[in-house]
């Protein structure tokens, strides 16, 4: 059975990518396994709550993750230590 990240593991994991460095949105894409997801309407989300702010570099679009972005993600590794980032392989092992 294959596990299925919920909107708020996706959003904590592209959150962790921003802030370890990943800035580009086609990094993000790949990283986070995103294909099929619509990533502008995760990047608008994420900017509406004032999680990342858009940056334009060189006429490029890229992002970083804001004082708030950095609480929500540090919030979520204490709160739910491991399990997000592992992609839920703790519920896996309890269902067995």
């Amino acid at each position: 059975m294959t596990y299925r990240r919920s909107r708020l593991e996706i959003y904590i994991e592209v959150l962790e990518w921003i802030r370890s460095g990943g800035s580009r949105p086609d990094d993000i894409m790949y990283k986070c396994n995103l294909f099929g997801v619509s990533l502008r309407q995760i990047f608008r989300s994420l900017v509406n709550q004032n999680l990342i702010r858009v940056v334009e570099k060189e006429n490029r679009r890229t992002y970083e993750i804001t004082k708030m972005g950095l609480n929500v993600v540090r919030y979520f590794e204490k709160t739910q230590g491991s399990s997000i980032a592992e992609g839920g392989k703790e519920e896996d092992a309890l269902r067995q």
